[in-house]
């Protein structure tokens, strides 16, 4: 039986980043040339997104090539143009006839605190990251400090000062020839929890800045003081072989977000923006419900993942620095 170590070891699919380290910000692609039965769930209250309306099990478009998950808050939306430029240039795209339209989903998060905020991904960085994901063919997806997770942070309850850096994390989980995979960017107001043993991984600091704090507890006696307005959210792309429907494919999203109640904590604030995309490239057959517990535990490793791989950056301490 194949060994999946990484999402791109799922057949047809590519991942690539663009990263600015100086501004903070990047951009992360998953793409599917072949097309893939895509959905999503937007939990969010404020989600900076695109082609979302697309996903739903309604309408009639089968076929999402691309999934862009950007910093740059919604200025990032020009990711998404470039990697259907750059798909279009590949001739990766659903034939209308005069021409092939790359269907490309997508969504962002704040990160516009890191590094500078009038630096955002832009059509050039869309289109490197796509270049990127075909030049890292085969290869594992690299973690922490990049893509979208260059500007990551969670522990925001009281403010910048005493937050933690994260990144970009990735989880495998599988069932026989089942496969799930989930690339996630974190960036929520709370803690990061290990939801195999309630640890917690990262997250707000106490204000000597050398250990954690629950955030739950902060909010719950009122001694934290609440960050501005949409400037968190995480956001994650689940890859499945699994054989979906849209209808399916939107459950299995709906399922996968109990990750974020598992190893988020709080999470789906009115702080928070959260959407979960799904690709699923159709080889095995499966029921739903298996693909959503094995989804949902994939995207607890990886958002787990996103604590454990990242490194400090931009004067935060990440979870590697702590004792």
């Amino acid at each position: 039986m194949r060994e999946y170590r990484s999402v791109t070891d799922i057949e047809g699919i590519y991942v690539g980043h663009a990263t600015n380290e100086e501004a903070g910000t990047g951009c992360t692609v998953i793409v599917c040339p072949a097309g893939a039965t895509g959905a999503v769930d937007v939990r969010g209250g404020a989600p900076a997104t695109r082609e979302t309306d697309l996903l739903r099990p309604e309408e009639t478009v089968q076929a999402l090539h691309a999934v862009v998950l950007s910093g740059g808050s919604a200025f990032g939306l020009a990711a998404s143009v470039g990697v259907a430029d750059e798909l279009e240039r590949r001739d990766v795209g659903l034939d209308v006839g005069v021409a092939k339209v790359p269907i490309v989903s997508g969504a962002c998060l704040f990160d516009l605190m890191c590094g500078r905020a009038d630096v955002r991904p832009t059509t050039a960085d869309g289109a490197a990251a796509v270049a990127d994901a075909f030049a890292s063919a085969d290869k594992p997806v690299v973690r922490g400090n990049v893509g979208a997770g260059t500007g990551c942070t969670v522990g925001k309850l009281a403010g910048p000062t005493r937050c933690m850096k994260t990144g970009l994390g990735e989880g495998i989980a599988t069932c026989g020839e089942l496969v799930c995979g989930a690339l996630t960017a974190v960036n929520a107001v709370g803690d990061v929890v290990d939801p195999a043993n309630g640890t917690l991984v990262a997250g707000l600091l106490d204000e000597a800045g050398e250990h954690l704090t629950s955030s739950v507890d902060a909010l719950l006696s009122l001694a934290a003081t609440m960050p501005l307005e949409r400037t968190n959210t995480t956001i994650s792309c689940v890859v499945t072989n699994a054989r979906l429907t849209k209808a399916e494919a939107t459950k299995v999203a709906q399922m996968a977000a109990d990750a974020y109640a598992h190893a988020i904590r709080p999470t789906h604030t009115t702080n928070d923006g959260d959407t979960i995309f799904v690709m699923a490239t159709g080889e095995v057959p499966m029921p739903v419900d298996v693909v959503g517990v094995l989804a949902t535990r994939a995207l607890e490793q990886a958002i787990v993942d996103s604590a454990r791989s990242a490194t400090g950056a931009y004067g935060l301490k990440a979870a590697c620095d702590l004792a």
